[in-house]
C-alpha cells in the first residue's frame, strides 16, 4: 500500500524535530531487590554516548552482524538495538521459541553470519554447551565479539570455550551495567587465564563516567577492601518516573565533582584488585 502512495509536492512543514537530547528516549521498569516497580527514565542523550564513549575498544561498522536476543523490557536490548542502527549494521531479531533452544540459537548464529553477540553469561553458558556438541558447527561462527552482561559472570565457565575457539575469535568481554546508568558502566576483555579466577573481573569504567568505591561514610577504601560502587557522569539517568523520593535516596549529591552533579548509589559490593581492575561481588 505504501508504494502506491504519491509523496511527491507534499508538506514537509510538520517534520519539524520535536523532540532533543534531553528529552526521554524510554523508561524501564526495574524492581532492583525491593521487588516493587520503579521506571527509570532515560534521555536520548544517554543512549547516544553509550555507543560512542565505548566506540574506541570495539570499532563496530556496518559489516556488523547483531542479534536482538532480549526483551525490550530489559535494557541489554538498548544495547542491541542502537549500536547496529547507529553503526549501519544488521540486526537479527531472534524468535522468542529459538532464544529459548541454544542449539537453533546457534544455527541461527551460524546461518545469519552474527558477528557481535550480547548475552548474560547463564545464556552463554547454555549456547556454549550446544557449541561443544557440535564443534563443526561451532567452527563456523564468524563471531568478532561476545559482550556479557546483566549478571555476574563465572570465569571458571569460559574453559572449554577458549580451548576450542581461542582468545580472539571472539574476543570476549564482560561489562557490568545497570538500568540507572544506561546499560553499561564497565569493560573488561577477558582472556582464558581468567577462568582460573573465582571473581567476575568487570574491569575499569567508561571513559564518561566516575567510578568510586566508598564506605558508609562516603569515604574511598583503599585497593583490596570491599566498598559500595556508586557512578558519575554522562550515563546517570534522569531519575525515577513520579518517585521524586526515591530518586534522591539512589541519585545523590556527588561530593568529589562540580557543583550540582550527581553520583548513583548502585547497592553493589565492589573491590579494586591487586592489578587495579574492579571485582564484581555481590549485593
Amino acid at each position: 500500500v505504501l508504494d502506491e502512495l504519491d509523496l511527491t509536492g507534499g508538506d514537509a512543514s510538520d517534520l519539524e524535530p520535536v523532540a532533543g537530547p534531553d528529552n526521554a528516549a524510554y523508561i524501564i521498569y526495574t524492581s532492583g531487590s525491593t521487588g516493587r516497580p520503579k521506571g527509570v527514565v532515560v534521555p536520548h542523550r544517554n543512549v547516544h554516548r553509550l555507543l560512542t564513549a565505548t566506540d574506541h575498544w570495539f570499532g563496530f561498522g556496518e559489516q556488523d552482524v547483531w542479534t536482538l536476543f532480549h526483551s525490550y523490557a530489559f535494557d541489554f536490548s538498548v544495547w542491541e538495538l542502537w549500536g547496529p542502527l547507529l553503526n549501519g549494521g544488521r540486526l537479527v531479531v531472534v524468535p522468542h521459541l529459538v532464544s529459548r533452544s541454544p542449539g537453533e540459537f546457534l544455527e541461527l548464529l551460524v546461518r545469519e553470519g552474527v558477528t557481535v553477540l550480547n548475552q548474560t553469561p547463564s545464556a552463554f553458558y547454555q549456547l556454549a554447551q550446544a557449541d561443544q556438541e557440535d564443534p563443526e558447527l561451532g567452527d563456523r561462527l564468524a563471531l568478532r565479539y561476545v559482550v556479557f552482561g546483566g549478571e555476574a559472570l563465572e570465569p571458571a565457565k569460559l574453559a572449554g570455550w577458549y580451548q576450542r575457539h581461542g582468545e580472539d575469535a571472539p574476543r570476549l568481554v564482560n561489562m557490568y551495567g545497570i538500568t540507572e546508568t544506561t546499560v553499561h558502566v564497565t569493560y573488561f576483555p577477558l582472556a582464558a587465564a581468567h577462568t582460573t579466577e573465582s571473581r567476575s573481573p568487570i574491569g575499569e569504567g567508561i571513559p564518561d563516567l566516575g567510578l568510586y568505591v566508598l564506605d558508609g561514610a562516603l569515604q574511598p577504601v583503599p585497593p583490596g577492601v570491599t566498598g559500595e560502587l556508586y557512578v558519575s557522569g554522562a550515563g546517570l539517568a534522569r531519575g525515577y518516573l513520579g518517585r521524586a523520593g526515591l530518586s534522591a535516596e539512589r541519585f545523590v549529591a556527588d561530593p568529589f565533582g562540580g557543583a550540582g552533579s550527581r553520583m548513583y548509589r548502585t547497592g553493589d559490593l565492589v573491590r579494586w584488585n591487586a592489578a587495579g581492575v574492579l571485582e564484581y561481588l555481590g549485593r
